[in-house]
């Protein structure tokens, strides 16, 4: 049984947005946001990237032990010129959610399940396999965010990205919307032990929200076109 502290911030996100019974995805297309911008998160707790004027830059190219993260890593240095947080968030979203989908597995907390819709076009879904984890991570949610207990950093960062990409109700579907918003903006201003924890957080926070204002914007134009 994996204890909650050997998944990443990716893996956690993708387990709060699965249905349990079902497998499927809810509020999908933020959470895939949110798991790419994890990526850069667990590289900054890493000691690995900063941000500065919105680009993301390398500070230390050692690989971390996580195959995606480090991927991550190796397309960030191997830049000629330093991109934008928004540029990579973008650039992540498939690799780090097919990342999540295979660390799951692999511990054990999801199975796969392949179906057809329509009896065409392929699709996969992720049923719960083994529940511990998802308690342990709400748990911890649940403690900081609605109790005032003090989060440690992780916990602090993933508060962070769920507020970015506006999945409060992923976490809390039954708490009072506004007192959630509050406390979890709260937590993701708070202390960092990194100024460039700090920063990259912030502008992941930043681009998410840029990403989302894009993608609802853009739903209603073509829904009323």
């Amino acid at each position: 049984m994996a204890p909650l502290l050997e998944t990443t911030l990716g893996e956690q996100l993708l387990l709060l947005s699965l249905d349990d019974e079902s497998g499927t995805g809810k509020e999908s297309e933020k959470a895939g946001w949110a798991i790419a911008a994890a990526s850069l998160v667990e590289l900054a707790l890493a000691g690995r990237i900063d941000v500065t004027d919105d680009k993301v830059t390398v500070l230390d190219p050692t690989p971390v032990g996580q195959p995606v993260l480090d991927a991550a890593l190796a397309g960030i240095a191997g830049r000629e010129k330093p991109a934008g947080t928004r540029h990579w968030i973008e650039r992540l979203k498939k690799e780090a959610a097919a990342g999540a989908s295979a660390g799951l597995l692999e511990k054990g907390l999801v199975r796969e399940e392949r179906k057809k819709v329509l009896g065409i076009f392929p699709v996969r879904r992720y049923p719960e396999a083994d529940g511990s984890v998802e308690a342990a991570v709400r748990e911890r949610l649940d403690a900081v965010v609605l109790r005032g207990a003090t989060p440690d950093e992780r916990t602090a960062a993933l508060v962070a990205l769920l507020h970015g990409a506006k999945l409060h109700r992923l976490a809390f579907p039954d708490a009072d919307k506004r007192t959630v918003e509050t406390a979890m903006a709260a937590i993701a201003q708070g202390q960092w032990s990194a100024t460039a924890v700090r920063r990259v957080v912030k502008a992941a926070e930043d681009a998410m929200g840029a990403i989302i204002a894009v993608t609802i914007a853009t739903t209603v134009v073509t829904a009323t076109s």
